[in-house]
């Protein structure tokens, strides 16, 4: 059966490389070595440890002769500003840019609740009011799933992107109540009967949008939430349905939620609305489904079901939504490790298709990538290297923008069944996924037009400085060390020789490698070494083992 008890075990190399490369978008042998001599429960300790931002605001340095700067704090209208897509780039590489220098849970479930909490940056108003939305899920990231919820309602960029700031009486909006309903929270279930899904009716979603009337933008963001310390919308009570009773199918208990008399009520009716659907353990279920696809594996059997997922909604119900229990118990699990059973056909290393963004935070992390400093060099990082290369070029070719998915459901890798995240693999995104390495290897754009990154994996230098290969010259040892790093799973002396002779070797032998080797360490002159080392990473980052994790 499939085990929630915990793994007691000191994790070892290979369950130090799963648990991180599912934890965080950090992925350094430093981290992994750390790791490996912990428990689960000690590494948790870690990654669930709070850390300021190592880049504490996003920064646009766009036009040139008089850079936009730090945009998000002026006090102007966010909308004044020009060029609003570019400036929400900027806030992805921003966040991006945190992620990859925070070895912490924080980030992996901020992306997590992106997925469960969907905009598309592109078209939810103003860059800052993105700004505003990223920051909400930063807070509530090791926080409450339900205050998330509640807060989401007055968030600016949800407002705008799902039409609620147009809801009112005598005009009503039901985009936000049905994705409250059917994305964010208790999920449709199997449909019974027409306008009748189980866990809601779509008289449900009627009632839902009389309770969301009146809540609209701030444009100034004037209005700071007291608990988030960042700016939300308001409360307008002249276009709240205050016209009785919100009464609720018997998939609610047939709830009935009296109106608001003021603009203060508003929120006190908005409290009792989000109560009753989180009061469903059909929301909870939902929640942690969710959870499992996106931190295991698509997968979930019916065994899966009756042993994690019904236990874990039991402790996610219980107390009160807090994220930071659940995720600390299904990380912790024997089921995680794939010690809860022999099967060897359905292992959870290696068990998931990485998403771009998750493959070029390994890449970034693990080779040591020499990326322009955003503090520093701000149109390097913003402009070159983010804007052109990762966000316009890499994440689109590998149908990725981060935090700007095809619609409200989100990316289909983690809603789309049975495919989920083998949608990342398709015709049109192999070559962007295969030729990331090239370039940062290259420093160049191998993608697409072949400009200059301002960003480069310095291979030779990373081998020799870098302390991941415990014998370079070694071509076996230096073959095999990357792959077992770079690869989910260990793979066979066939595997590794295939790569050291094609790759490396080239159909010379072992010592033509250690000669030359010493001679790069005797003279610092890596001309030789470098593009056999280049080539033989290029390889492996684009093998079908290197898309996995």
């Amino acid at each position: 059966m499939a085990s929630l008890n915990p793994n007691l075990n000191v994790l070892g190399t290979v369950f130090a490389k799963h648990l991180l490369r599912r934890a965080s978008f950090v992925y350094s042998k430093t981290i992994i070595d750390q790791f490996s001599v912990l428990t689960p429960s000690q590494a948790l300790d870690l990654l669930l440890a709070n850390a300021p931002l190592a880049l504490p605001l996003p920064y646009d340095p766009t036009p040139t002769t008089a850079p936009d700067g730090f945009w998000t704090e002026s006090t102007n209208i966010p909308s004044s500003f020009n060029n609003q897509n570019r400036k929400r780039s900027v806030i992805a590489g921003w966040w991006w840019f945190n992620a990859v220098n925070s070895p912490t849970l924080k980030f992996k479930l901020c992306h997590f609740l992106s997925t469960r909490f969907t905009v598309e940056k592109s078209i939810c108003g103003a860059a800052t009011y993105f700004y505003d939305h990223i920051r909400l899920l930063l807070f509530y990231s090791n926080g409450n799933y339900k205050s998330l919820a509640k807060k989401m309602t007055l968030d600016n960029s949800m407002l705008i992107y799902l039409n609620n700031t147009s809801n009112s009486k005598s005009a009503p909006n039901e985009n936000y109540a049905r994705e409250f309903l059917e994305l964010f929270t208790i999920g449709k279930g199997p449909q019974i009967a027409a306008g009748n899904y189980t866990n809601y009716t779509e008289a449900d979603i009627v009632q839902a949008a009389r309770v969301l009337t009146g809540f609209r933008v701030k444009n100034d963001r004037t209005v700071v939430d007291a608990i988030t310390g960042i700016p939300k919308g308001y409360n307008v009570y002249s276009s709240h349905d205050n016209t009785g009773f919100k009464v609720f199918s018997s998939a609610f208990g047939n709830t009935s939620i009296a109106s608001a008399t003021d603009a203060i009520g508003m929120d006190t009716e908005l409290n009792s609305f989000v109560d009753m659907v989180f009061n469903q353990q059909a929301t909870a279920k939902n929640i942690c489904r969710k959870m499992y696809i996106y931190f295991v594996k698509s997968t979930i059997s019916p065994e899966v079901e009756t042993d994690i997922i019904t236990p874990l909604a039991n402790d996610l119900f219980n107390n009160g939504y807090e994220i930071t229990p659940i995720i600390r118990k299904l990380l912790e699990s024997q089921h995680f490790y794939d010690l809860d059973d022999s099967n060897a056909t359905d292992e959870t290393l290696g068990g998931i298709i990485k998403s771009p963004i998750q493959q070029i935070s390994e890449i970034v992390t693990y080779l040591k990538a020499t990326i322009p400093d955003p503090t520093t060099n701000s149109y390097e990082f913003y402009v070159n290297f983010w804007g052109n290369f990762v966000h316009d070029t890499f994440l689109s070719g590998a149908n990725m923008i981060l935090f700007d998915p095809e619609n409200v459901a989100g990316h289909p890798a983690y809603y789309q069944s049975p495919s989920f995240d083998k949608n990342w693999i398709s015709s049109s995104t192999l070559i962007s996924k295969y030729r990331l390495g090239e370039s940062l290897l290259d420093g160049f754009n191998r993608i697409r037009g072949n400009a200059n990154l301002k960003a480069k994996i310095n291979i030779s230098d990373v081998i020799k400085n870098g302390n991941l290969i415990s014998n370079a010259s070694d071509a076996y040892t230096l073959t095999s060390e990357l792959c077992n790093a770079l690869f989910a799973q260990v793979p066979d002396a066939d595997r590794i020789n295939y790569f050291m002779n094609s790759f490396l070797l080239q159909g010379l032998e072992a010592y033509y490698w250690s000669s030359a080797w010493g001679v790069y360490l005797s003279t610092n002159n890596n001309s030789v070494v470098e593009p056999r080392l280049k080539l033989l990473v290029t390889k492996i980052l684009s093998a079908p083992e290197s898309q996995i994790f």
